[in-house]
C-alpha cells in the first residue's frame, strides 16, 4: 500500500539505461548497464531473492538496454554495443545467456526498444547514428533481418515499439530535425510514417502502448 525501495545492486557503479518486466506470478526482472565494468547486467528475484548476473562483458555494452519476456519467463534483452557501435540482442531462452550481434552496418543500436511477439520473436526499433535514420529489426522469419523505417532527415531518436494483437509494429520516435513526435507502423504491410505533434519541440523520450483495439498511445516529453 505504500512505497517501498530495495538496493538490488550496489558493486560499483551499477545500474543506468534501467528496463524492467513482470511475470504472470508477479516476480521482476530487470536489465541495466553496469557503469564501472562497461557490462550489460540482469537481476531477478525469481528465486524469492534478488540475484544479479552478468550478461555481456565483450567489450563496453549495455547502454539503452530493453527487456521483455517471453511466455516462459525467459528473457530477450536488446542494447547498444559501445566498442564496436551495433545493436545487440541476449536471451537466457535456452537457459545460458547467448548474445548475437543484430545490426553492425554503421554506428547503429542507439535508444533501443524491444517487443515480443505471440511465437517469442523479437521486435526492435533503434536509432542509426552513422545515416540519422529509424531502423528496425526482427528475427521473425528464423534469421534477424533489418529495415530502415524513416530516412526523412534526422529522425528516430528515443524510438519506443509495441506490438498490436495481430503482432504489427507501432513506433513512437522523435523528429531530431523539426522538434516532432512521429510515428510509424507496418500495419498495411509496408511502413508509414506520421507526425503526432508538432507544436513547438515535443517527442523526446516517448514510450508507447497499443490496446487491445489496435489503438496507440503514446507520453512523450513537450
Amino acid at each position: 500500500g505504500s512505497w517501498a525501495t530495495t538496493t538490488i545492486d550496489s558493486d560499483g557503479d551499477a545500474g543506468e539505461y534501467t528496463s524492467i518486466k513482470l511475470d504472470t506470478s508477479g516476480k521482476v526482472y530487470i536489465s541495466y548497464y553496469d557503469v564501472a565494468n562497461g557490462d550489460l547486467k540482469y537481476a531477478t528475484n525469481a528465486s524469492g531473492s534478488w540475484v544479479t548476473a552478468t550478461v555481456d562483458s565483450d567489450g563496453d555494452v549495455g547502454k539503452y538496454a530493453s527487456l521483455a519476456l517471453n511466455t516462459s519467463g525467459k528473457a530477450h534483452i536488446s542494447y547498444y554495443d559501445s566498442t564496436n557501435a551495433d545493436l545487440k540482442h541476449a536471451t537466457n531462452a535456452s537457459e545460458a545467456w547467448v548474445t548475437t550481434t543484430v545490426d553492425s552496418d554503421g554506428d547503429v543500436g542507439l535508444t533501443s526498444s524491444l517487443a515480443l511477439d505471440a511465437s517469442g520473436n523479437a521486435h526492435i526499433s533503434y536509432y542509426d547514428d552513422t545515416n540519422a535514420d529509424l531502423k528496425y529489426a526482427t528475427n521473425a522469419s528464423g534469421a534477424w533481418a533489418t529495415t530502415t523505417v524513416d530516412t526523412n532527415e534526422d529522425v528516430g531518436w528515443d524510438a519506443s515499439i509495441a506490438l498490436d494483437t495481430s503482432d504489427k509494429a507501432h513506433i513512437a520516435y522523435y523528429d531530431n530535425t523539426n522538434y516532432d513526435l512521429k510515428y510509424a507502423t507496418n500495419i498495411s504491410g509496408t511502413w508509414t510514417t506520421t507526425t503526432v505533434d508538432s507544436a513547438g519541440d515535443v517527442g523526446e523520450y516517448s514510450s508507447i502502448a497499443v490496446d487491445d483495439s489496435g489503438a496507440a498511445h503514446v507520453s512523450y516529453y513537450d
